[in-house]
């Protein structure tokens, strides 16, 4: 096992002693500026409204995200512009492609706009250091956002959700679904998918899941017939649907074609899991249907769901994520050194932890707010996603994303 793999499991082991809760509030208030917007605001901004004051309008918030090749990220950067307008301030917005060279350049040109706060989900947690040592020497706070960015100490705070239980999540689905704890002699074939190597929650919900899995991989329940079961071997590089595709096509043709069931294809996210679906339907020989995991609820994903070509997702609401975002920059630019009272304070309608221990970036602990995710499945799709506003019921029998 590499060092970087042992790394995160070592940090992960220690996260249940170091969380201080926070219980579903339930009676949260609304803020000023939230309810002055309240008739422009999309109902899932609605369902997660911010308690913050509203600002004087004259700071202006950098929002860097990644790409919006990535169904999630065009819906994170959306909410996130959303409310911080909502709450009064002006916002900038750069996605970049996908393409390290671009972030950097972009996040050069918010430092030199001369922005007063970064919103920042890397493309390569490794890769910006330096540009955000510009931020911090012109004393603009930063906060990483959903994917801990890594070798500064530029960095206040990390905002995201708790990727390893991402892959609790998935791996216990697992387990239920296939009822692995009575399965006596009865032996179950998997393969795992995980995603970017860049990404450091990749090896988070690859942890997550592979940990809750191993007791029954070790006693025999649960077979990988490939042989891949470290990180490095089942990363798919930029989470890219066409290289999950391409890298199962080969395991089911150098393991499946002489019609070795497989029963589980355990993807750490919605756009790999895209690809494995494509490769089950073009090169698998078997005739069962397999259980195939996700994560982020993409549209053609929850088609899928609905469909019966993908099994579950794990569901992490981004404007609730957006909303704890505000509450912790707003704090920020008031010149605050947020902790878990921000939590009760804020009056969230969401379940989110404060953890000052788990998530290391290298060059010491950042302090943390990590929200809870949701598995869903055919079968509480009406009532996790649409009930809640995220997502509307078509006509064509498919959610889709209210924008």
């Amino acid at each position: 096992m590499k060092a970087k793999q042992l790394l995160s499991i070592a940090l992960v082991g220690a996260m249940s002693a170091s969380l201080a809760a926070c219980g579903s509030a339930s009676g949260s208030s609304t803020s000023t500026a939230a309810s002055k917007a309240e008739e422009a605001t999309s109902a899932p901004a609605e369902a997660a409204t911010s308690t913050a004051a509203a600002a004087t309008g004259d700071q202006t918030v950098g929002i860097a995200m990644p790409t919006k090749s990535l169904e999630r990220w065009n819906r994170d950067g959306s909410y996130l512009e959303e409310q911080f307008k909502k709450a009064g301030y002006k916002t900038e917005v750069t996605y970049s492609d996908n393409k390290i060279d671009q972030q950097v350049k972009d996040l050069e040109g918010l430092v030199a706009d001369k922005v007063d706060l970064l919103v920042v989900a890397a493309i390569d947690g490794e890769a910006l250091s330096e540009v955000l040592q510009g931020a911090k020497d012109a004393n603009i706070p930063v906060i990483s956002y959903d994917r801990l960015i890594r070798n500064t100490d530029a960095i206040s705070y990390y905002v995201s959700f708790d990727n390893y239980k991402v892959g609790q999540l998935q791996g216990q689905y697992v387990i239920d679904t296939l009822d692995l704890d009575n399965a006596g002699d009865k032996t179950y074939n998997i393969e795992f998918t995980a995603g970017d190597p860049a990404d450091n929650n990749a090896t988070f919900f690859f942890n997550g899941a592979f940990d809750t899995l191993k007791p029954y991989i070790d006693k025999g329940t649960l077979v990988i017939p490939s042989g891949q079961n470290q990180f490095e071997q089942v990363a798919t590089k930029q989470w890219d649907t066409a290289t999950a595709m391409t890298r199962f096509q080969n395991i089911l043709g150098s393991n499946y074609s002489d019609g070795t069931q497989l029963d589980v294809a355990l993807c750490s996210n919605d756009s790999t899991a895209l690809g494995v679906t494509q490769a089950i339907e073009s090169d698998y020989a078997g005739t069962n249907d397999v259980l195939v995991t996700g994560q982020d609820g993409d549209e053609q994903n929850l088609a899928n769901i609905i469909d019966g070509k993908q099994t579950m997702t794990v569901y992490k609401a981004v404007a609730n994520e957006a909303v704890a975002t505000l509450d912790l920059g707003i704090a920020l630019l008031n010149g605050e050194t947020p902790d878990d009272k921000l939590i009760s304070d804020s009056g969230w309608d969401f379940d989110c932890t404060y953890d000052t221990e788990s998530y290391d970036n290298g060059m010491g602990v950042i302090p943390s707010y990590l929200l809870t995710p949701t598995v869903v499945t055919k079968d509480n799709i009406q009532k996790e996603l649409v009930d809640t506003g995220y997502y509307t019921m078509g006509d064509d029998g498919y959610p889709h994303p209210v924008q």
